[in-house]
């Protein structure tokens, strides 16, 4: 089964955001890294690129497929988690934690509330 915790907000798309003041940490769930299996590569954008809500901003590749990654809110990325990139396995084993991918510093804060909640999330991912 699935950690879906209370305290963030979700995508239709599996990715999770954090509110953390002025900025939104973004990563991807639990239930996607467990789809995607042993995550090998993890390719992120650099800080300081813009994107608009939902458009690819990087990819997860694992010995099962190659998925993107998502920007739940439109915004600015301010930080990269390097140590994903350099540990992809991170993801695996600590998907809210030390995995976590990207900061932004969101356009509209208010876009946060828009995402899915985690009951919401938990009925989405439902077998």
């Amino acid at each position: 089964m699935s950690k879906i915790p209370e305290d963030l907000r979700y995508t239709k798309e599996h990715e999770w955001v954090k509110v953390e003041g002025e900025l939104v940490r973004v990563g991807i769930t639990d239930y996607a890294q467990e789809k995607l299996g042993e995550v090998v590569f993890v390719e992120l954008p650099e800080v300081g690129n813009k994107f608009t809500a939902m458009a690819a901003m990087g990819t997860v590749e694992s010995v099962k497929a190659v998925s993107e990654v998502y920007a739940p809110v439109a915004g600015e990325i301010v930080e990269v988690n390097q140590a994903v990139v350099n540990e992809p396995a991170l993801l695996n084993r600590s998907p809210y934690e030390e995995g976590w991918l990207v900061k932004i510093r969101p356009e509209d804060p208010g876009q946060v509330d828009s995402l899915l909640t985690a009951e919401k999330y938990a009925d989405l991912i439902k077998e």
